[in-house]
């Protein structure tokens, strides 16, 4: 009996640390992971995932310029978000 309490806490032990290490996956920000469709998934922006396929980023991340600078002249109307919020 004192064997199984003993594996029972060691096997309790394991699942705290496991759970633990997920909560702070969270925590850890931004991941890319390939969605099961085959498009490139952003995480940690939103709830859900922003997910676009391979040459949608292409032309997205092509824009940079375009989007820093319209971003800049536009500043005054956009809002930004606290962290987390």
């Amino acid at each position: 009996m004192a064997d199984q309490d003993e594996e029972l806490r060691r096997e309790l032990e394991r699942l705290r640390a496991e759970n633990e290490a997920l909560k702070n996956q969270g925590r850890r920000g931004l991941r890319l992971q390939v969605s099961e469709k085959g498009g490139v998934s952003l995480y940690g922006i939103r709830r859900f995932p922003v997910t676009f396929y391979k040459e949608e980023w292409e032309r997205i991340l092509g824009m940079e310029a375009e989007i820093r600078a319209f971003m800049s002249e536009h500043a005054r109307e956009l809002k930004t978000k606290g962290a987390g919020e």
